[in-house]
């Protein structure tokens, strides 16, 4: 179950199988263990600090703040953490400028199971309903197929005129290929 009742200033809703909500400061324990497991970090070269993680994870929740979304806290249906999932606001110093892009992390435990596939579908269609965003993109490396493959499962459609790349000091060179979804009935092809 749920570790802590929801409060009025928390989003949640549910996907099938999972329960997608806004974090609390009990999960940051989680967190950084999600992000302290070499497979699941691996697009990253390996895991970050603990107080990376906590810096990242702060960051998040004061986002959510900000502008009422983040990358969603994601636990199956008996409460058990799996990853997050959601969007996050990107500001004008991202290489596409201010967008609001989709993205995942999960547990090894939990890949394989359609759960990434299934709570960026719930978010994207939460987000569209929800905050009346105009576009949403995505982005990975090429050599990133698992991403690739949960991309390819939505409704997104590739645009390689947005491919950018940025330099991080813990990732170095990163080259992001991008893709676009847009709101239901969009002219140029919303979810369905």
């Amino acid at each position: 179950m749920l570790d802590t009742p929801m409060t009025a200033t928390e989003t949640c809703f549910d996907s099938d199988r999972l329960i997608l909500r806004s974090w609390r400061a009990t999960d940051l324990t989680n967190f950084t263990r999600l992000h302290a497991n070499p497979l699941t970090m691996r697009d990253y070269r390996g895991p970050i600090s603990a107080e990376a993680s906590r810096e990242k994870f702060n960051d998040y929740r004061a986002q959510y703040r900000r502008h009422g979304f983040i990358r969603w806290h994601v636990a199956d249906k008996s409460g058990a953490f799996l990853g997050y999932v959601g969007l996050y606001p990107n500001g004008a110093d991202h290489p596409l400028g201010v967008n609001a892009d989709i993205g995942w992390r999960l547990l090894p435990e939990a890949w394989g199971k359609g759960y990434a596939t299934e709570a960026a579908r719930a978010t994207l269609f939460h987000a569209f309903e929800t905050y009346g965003l105009p576009e949403i993109l995505a982005y990975t490396q090429a050599e990133n197929l698992a991403s690739q493959a949960v991309i390819n499962r939505l409704p997104l459609h590739r645009d390689p005129t947005r491919d950018f790349v940025i330099e991080d000091e813990i990732a170095g060179t990163w080259r992001g290929m991008t893709w676009v979804a847009r709101p239901p009935g969009h002219p140029e092809g919303g979810i369905e």
